[in-house]
């Protein structure tokens, strides 16, 4: 292991026994069970959670050059995980994931430079770095490339072609992707289309999209679909959000 070494404190419960293989192939300097022992300390699944230690593992692996392990040390800097918020430093190390060709890297370095979070705010170099993770498989900056097309953001608009990188963001898994493109097929006339993949978003969706379906679903009246709306509307209670009703 590079940097200094990491102390594995005692959980109170038991461990599982696969996540202490995890652990000890950690210790033992494979990077990938670094990152993977990083990711066990910052939840609480098996035990309190432990973001300092967490970070620190994610700290090694990124020393030994591994891509993932920037992106994970980046959303520590952005959102204080285990140390304080470092705007500058996030973009720093999405940068160095990006730049040895991590997707999800390239695609939270987009998000900063869209919104100009560490950096300038700059949307023609935020659509290239999103459209470099989407023309290789990354399906949230798919819908990203889809939004930009859509609006015409520093690309030719073209509603189109944004359906088509909607569909691909949908099928590729990503909830937003599915409720963007759910809405242009019900802009389309295809309500049971557009349903059928709000169903598939409604459980991972975040309250803004949750916000966003409930409405719609709500303008559908005896048409759209009440389980759906019921569930909409339970999710959003869950995340201590009222819908607008």
């Amino acid at each position: 292991m590079s940097r200094r070494p990491v102390t594995t404190k005692k959980s109170a419960t038991p461990l599982p026994d696969f996540v202490l293989e995890i652990r000890e192939r950690a210790a033992q300097g494979h990077v990938l069970d670094q990152v993977r022992w990083g990711d066990i300390l910052l939840s609480d699944q098996y035990g309190p959670r432990d973001p300092e230690q967490g970070r620190e593992w994610y700290a090694i692996a990124a020393g030994a050059g591994y891509a993932p392990a920037y992106n994970m040390l980046g959303r520590c800097h952005h959102f204080g995980w285990g140390c304080p918020v470092d705007l500058a430093k996030a973009v720093s190390s999405y940068r160095a994931a990006a730049d040895l060709g991590d997707l999800w890297g390239c695609y939270n370095l987009g998000i900063m430079t869209m919104r100009g979070l560490g950096r300038p705010a700059d949307l023609e170099q935020a659509l290239f770095l999103f459209r470099s993770a989407a023309d290789r498989g990354h399906a949230k900056s798919m819908n990203l490339v889809g939004r930009f097309t859509e609006e015409g953001w520093h690309t030719p608009r073209d509603p189109e072609v944004a359906l088509q990188w909607y569909r691909r963001s949908a099928e590729g898994g990503d909830y937003r992707g599915q409720h963007n493109y759910a809405t242009a097929l019900l802009e389309m006339g295809r309500r049971e289309d557009a349903l059928t993949w709000w169903r598939r978003a409604v459980e991972e969706a975040t309250s803004d999209i949750l916000l966003a379906m409930e409405k719609r679903l709500r303008s559908l009246g005896a048409a759209g679909d009440t389980a759906l709306l019921e569930r909409a509307r339970a999710r959003l209670g869950a995340l201590g959000v009222a819908a607008d009703q």
